[in-house]
Formats: structure tokens, C-alpha cells, sequence
């Protein structure tokens, strides 16, 4: 497995432990609507930006960079990448929390109405093309490629930790990095916290630049965007408020009746959808050009149908039906998938679809309100 597919895994694993940990310790129930869309608010697109932004910074690196840090020792250079990538995130951050267009691409991460791991990976499909602007400085002071990739990918690891619902106060470490603690006060809904701690890593820029609040006792902590209806569809999460700000009317459809299914169903599906992420990451570079593309639209339709199942919409059911029926087959048999990762994530996706397709056609037997 590469390390771009193990670090999704590892992710995954997290996630999945933290909320059994928080359902066997405080009785939480698990929230598996919210839980399915953080996992898969658009990942395979994400993926697929963060690439872009790659991409884009290797063009600068060839075409603008001034070689400053590329001519210091390799140690300098980690250290100034490790405190500048920081810094180009915090301004990222608060200004994303400042101006509307930028806001209109953020606002999906804040919208999750429960803080746990699967909150760290709750993106919208643009933020890596949004972020680029704020560290291509960076290329154009020569950071090479490789310590970019490393060091982004460390302090990302960082934010996904500073998520977990786990952790009340993290003792000396509060008193100089970002922990859960100070992140929970940038998702709260009170306004002594809104717009506060911005930080990624380091606490240093919040002290530095006025933006620090520690959180307070006896202030109840609520999440999401206030005058905000969720979603958890991601089409109209990444995109109607970009319309919005546009003026221009989020085109939508009328569903001719509601669909429910039970939240079990539903976070199955997307622990099963997410591994077959996973999937992509590992074989995109093996998959033929066509193979690729239809496994990628597959698994983008698959986080639109879920999104639709999960608002109880008909619509969905039917189109995840007939996408988890059709993956399996066409890549068993086009494809010929045999390893053990596709095989058993392929398997239980067919087994999810028939399941989901006899509770459409025969709901009373499912236990299902049609």
C-alpha cells in the first residue's frame, strides 16, 4: 500500500476507534450521518485538487523560485518550512474567515454539528486550490517539493488530532501548540469564540497576533453555523453558498417522496464507500485511463447518492443502489479486481446494494418507512 492509501487507512482507523471508544465510555450515541459526511464530503475530488496544488507548486519551483532556502543546509530548511507552512496557514485561515468568497469555501468544515476525528477531515471540494494562493510563497522561495510534501502532510496529521473528541486538556502542551481544547473554540458557536483560534500547529501566531481565547468554563460548547440548515449532501455543501455569493440560484430538483433508511445502513455504506477511496489512492497508477475515470465517477456519484440517502431522499437510494450494484460487477468482471482490499471492499459494497435494493422494493419486510 503507498503512503498516500496508508494514511487514509490509518485515518479511517482512527476515526472508526473514536467513536466506539466514545459509545462504550460516555454512551454517545454515534452520529452516522454527520460521521458519513465528514468521511466523504468529496474526498475523491479532494484528492484529485490536492494534486493541483501540487502540481502548482512544482511549476513555481521550476519557473519562479528565487532559490533562497533550497541554498541553506538541509536542517534550515526543515526548520524554516516547519514555521513558515504554519504561518501561511494561520493568515490562510483567518482570512478564509474574513473575506465571503473565501468563507463560501470554508464554511463546509464548520457546518458539522459534532467535534470528533471525522470533523478533521470534513473539507470543502475547493480548499486545496483556495490554500494554494496563501503557501505558493513558499515555492517561490525555493522550499523544495519533497520537504513541502512532508511538512504540510505533519502539520495536517497535527490539525486531524486536534479534532478528537477524546481529549479534554492536554496539560503543558496547551501552552504552545494548538490542541483540542483551543480547536473546540474555534468550531463554538458562542460569541466570545467566534473567530478566535486559527492556529494549526502553534499557538504562537493566535498569542501573536490577537486572535488566542482559551476556552471557558462553564460556556457550553455548541458546533455548526448558525442560520445554516445542515446538509449532508455534498453538492449543495461545497456549493451552494459559492452560488450564493455568486447570486445566481443553486439549480435542485424535487424529490417525489422521502426515503428513510436507518443510520447503521448508512454508515456501513460509507465505511464501505471510503475503503474503496482508499482503493483508488492505492491503484490510480495502475488502473488504465478508462478504468480510472469509471471507478473515480463511480465513487463521486457514490458520495452524492449517500448524501441523498442520508436527507432521506428517494433519489438517493435509488442511484446508490444501482452504483453499488454496478462497481462490483463491472470491476469484477472489465477490471478483474482480485486482491484481497478490492475484493472484500467490492463484495460488501454488492452485499450493501442488495440490501438497499430490498429495502426500496420491499420496504415492509425491511423495516423501512417508504
Amino acid at each position: 500500500m503507498n503512503p498516500f492509501a496508508l494514511s487514509f487507512l490509518i485515518m479511517l482507523v482512527f476515526v472508526l476507534a473514536e467513536l466506539l471508544i466514545l459509545k462504550w465510555l460516555r454512551k454517545t450515541p454515534v452520529p452516522w450521518r454527520d460521521v458519513i459526511f465528514n468521511l466523504n464530503s468529496g474526498h475523491i475530488l479532494m484528492w484529485v485538487f490536492r494534486g493541483v496544488e501540487v502540481a502548482a507548486f512544482g511549476l513555481l519551483l521550476h519557473y519562479a523560485n528565487l532559490h533562497i532556502v533550497d541554498r541553506w543546509p538541509v536542517a534550515v530548511q526543515w526548520v524554516f518550512a516547519f514555521f513558515a507552512w504554519d504561518l501561511c496557514f494561520y493568515w490562510m485561515h483567518r482570512l478564509h474567515h474574513k473575506f465571503p468568497l473565501l468563507w463560501a469555501v470554508h464554511v463546509v468544515h464548520h457546518q458539522g454539528e459534532h467535534f470528533n476525528l471525522s470533523l478533521g477531515v470534513r473539507n470543502s471540494w475547493y480548499s486545496s486550490l483556495t490554500n494554494f494562493p496563501f503557501i505558493a510563497i513558499l515555492a517561490v522561495l525555493g522550499v523544495p517539493l519533497e520537504v513541502f510534501l512532508v511538512i504540510s502532510s505533519l502539520h495536517y496529521s497535527v490539525q486531524f488530532y486536534n479534532h478528537n473528541a477524546l481529549v479534554n486538556k492536554s496539560g503543558f502542551l496547551d501552552q504552545f501548540l494548538v490542541t483540542p481544547s483551543h480547536h473546540r473554540v474555534h468550531h463554538g458557536t458562542d460569541k466570545r469564540y467566534i473567530n478566535r483560534n486559527f492556529g494549526g500547529t502553534l499557538l504562537l501566531w493566535d498569542k501573536l497576533f490577537g486572535s488566542f481565547q482559551p476556552e471557558l468554563e462553564g460556556v457550553e460548547m455548541r458546533y455548526g453555523v448558525k442560520g445554516m440548515a445542515p446538509t449532508h449532501n455534498p453538492l449543495l455543501a461545497s456549493n451552494g453558498k459559492l452560488f450564493k455569493w455568486l447570486r445566481v440560484r443553486f439549480p435542485h430538483w424535487q424529490s417525489r417522496g422521502l426515503f428513510h433508511v436507518p443510520e447503521l445502513y448508512i454508515g456501513i455504506g460509507g465505511v464501505i464507500l471510503f475503503g474503496l477511496v482508499i482503493y483508488y489512492v492505492n491503484h490510480e497508477a495502475a488502473l488504465a485511463g478508462a478504468q480510472q475515470a469509471i471507478l473515480f465517477a463511480l465513487i463521486f456519484g457514490g458520495t452524492l447518492a449517500l448524501g441523498g440517502l442520508s436527507d432521506a431522499r428517494r433519489w438517493g437510494a435509488i442511484a446508490w443502489v444501482g452504483i453499488a450494484l454496478a462497481m462490483p460487477l463491472l470491476f469484477f468482471g472489465w477490471y478483474g479486481a482480485r486482491d484481497a482490499w478490492g475484493v472484500v471492499f467490492l463484495a460488501a459494497l454488492l452485499v450493501h446494494g442488495l440490501d438497499g435494493a430490498r429495502r426500496l422494493w420491499w420496504p415492509a419486510a425491511a423495516g423501512t418507512r417508504a
